[in-house]
């Protein structure tokens, strides 16, 4: 079957992107490895409608509702290649015994967090060592609370953090704060401390403190971890994609509809814009989805005008 679109990745930009296409009655086929970025936490906040529902529940709702459309279909597995072919694209399930023809390709792999290697921290990723404040800041409820110095956005993300409460930023040796940046982290009440963290310690996922590689020991209940991101998958360089840099790391250039830099192949959610959350994904998908439609029409209409001709 040839499909009008194949969108890899199923997450909240790939499901949002396949709405918009099967509501327009076209055929969509989502190819779904089934690791979602935000599957370490246990709610997602800041969704409008859904504040504090499960994300594989949010998943699980928009999956049945996608699929309540008869030009939709999710297939589950990995991607280990694409190809350009006369049509369009065809794309090769991992297991290689399955093989998918689409006009349009979409790509909504999303992108994995680099983790900082210190012991402690990965046990406690997405419970309360995490990236976003507006995430998971108003359930911290307050309290010593850390920032982990990784690069030139964390004095920033020390700054903002102090609404959620009482910040330390940990300079880890890699953040060099000026005197201008000292006197507005000093507005916000926020300690710099310069020996880094040697590991964080407590009864995995709760925190009670750092440990530092003085031998103090740092009280903190939550730590904000601004990771560097790469691709989930390497497909889009494999295309030919460009990529931009951001301050965290690379993504897919588009333009304001998900048009990437190939022809044929839009992207869509946290590998293709920052900043991150589930709302941005989301809408990024629509975007997405809605520029792909238009290129069908575009092209439906030229082979409509060669066949008159």
């Amino acid at each position: 079957m040839l499909h009008d679109a194949i969108i890899v990745g199923g997450s909240f930009a790939g499901l949002s992107a396949a709405l918009q296409l099967a509501r327009a009655r076209r055929n969509v086929l989502v190819i779904d490895a089934g690791l979602p970025r935000n599957r370490f936490a246990s709610e997602s906040h800041g969704v409008l409608g859904h504040d504090g529902k499960p994300g594989p529940q949010l998943l699980a709702e928009a999956r049945q509702q996608l699929l309540a459309y008869p030009t939709a279909q999710i297939f589950s597995g990995r991607v280990s290649r694409v190809d350009a072919g006369e049509a369009g694209f065809v794309v090769e399930a991992e297991d290689g015994l399955r093989w998918f023809t689409g006009r349009r390709l979409l790509l909504a792999t999303g992108v994995s967090d680099v983790l900082p290697g210190i012991p402690g921290l990965e046990a406690r990723w997405g419970k309360t060592v995490v990236h976003c404040p507006y995430c998971h800041g108003y359930e911290i409820g307050g309290g010593a609370i850390g920032v982990l110095g990784t690069g030139p956005m964390s004095v920033h993300q020390a700054v903002m953090f102090a609404d959620w409460g009482d910040v330390t930023l940990f300079a880890q040796g890699v953040v060099e704060v000026s005197a201008e940046e000292h006197a507005l982290l000093a507005a916000r009440k926020v300690k710099v401390e310069s020996s880094p963290i040697a590991e964080l310690q407590g009864v995995a996922p709760a925190l009670e403190g750092a440990l530092l590689q003085d031998g103090r020991r740092v009280a903190i209940k939550a730590l904000l971890v601004g990771t560097q991101v790469r691709m989930g998958s390497p497909l889009a360089e494999a295309l030919g994609c460009a990529f931009d840099d951001s301050p965290f790391g690379p993504i897919v250039r588009i333009d304001a509809w998900g048009m990437t830099s190939v022809a044929g192949v839009h992207a869509a959610g946290d590998m293709a814009r920052v900043p991150h959350s589930i709302t941005y994904a989301t809408a990024s998908g629509v975007a997405a989805g809605i520029g792909l439609h238009t290129s069908l029409i575009t092209e439906d209409a030229r082979r409509g005008e060669t066949a008159a001709a």
